[in-house]
């Protein structure tokens, strides 16, 4: 869901840089996970990041400590997605195939490069990364675990 960036003033709050729209996400969750501890949380949106009190943590120093590592948070404390939006974690490893039944490969990772996010897709010894937007993905069946794009082989 994202990562501490760091310290957030002089009483142990941290900075968290969110993952994919994650904001609001890891704003509601009453719990984060950091490494592998679980901690309760209060958090709240603070313009591009989420800024948090966590259990335990008292001082700058303690916030620094945690900087750079992983937060995520349990699925089922997330609210379900609106239609025609998806977790990055919901998307990972699922198929992707073109409009003419070409396998392009699996879905390895999401990110944002600042104007949409991007799918990392690998698949027939090539690395292809397409773009999140509806003039390239046109369904998502999470059921059949199958991206349906338009994107031709030779692109």
């Amino acid at each position: 869901m994202g990562h501490v960036a760091g310290s957030y003033g002089l009483r142990g709050w941290v900075k968290v840089a969110p993952g994919g729209g994650a904001s609001q996400g890891l704003a509601d969750a009453k719990e984060w996970w950091i490494g592998d501890k679980a901690y309760k949380v209060v958090a709240k949106v603070h313009g591009a990041t989420v800024v948090a009190q966590i259990s335990g943590v008292h001082t700058r120093e303690e916030a620094l400590a945690l900087k750079g590592s992983k937060v995520s948070v349990r699925r089922e404390a997330l609210a379900e997605p609106g239609e025609g939006h998806y977790y990055h974690a919901d998307l990972l490893g699922l198929e992707v195939v073109n409009g003419q039944g070409e396998v392009l490969g699996v879905v390895k990772r999401l990110f944002t490069n600042g104007a949409h996010d991007v799918m990392e897709v690998a698949g027939n010894g090539k690395l292809r990364l397409l773009p999140w937007v509806p003039v390239t993905v046109k369904h998502v069946d999470l059921a059949e675990k199958r991206i349906l794009v338009e994107w031709q082989l030779d692109w």
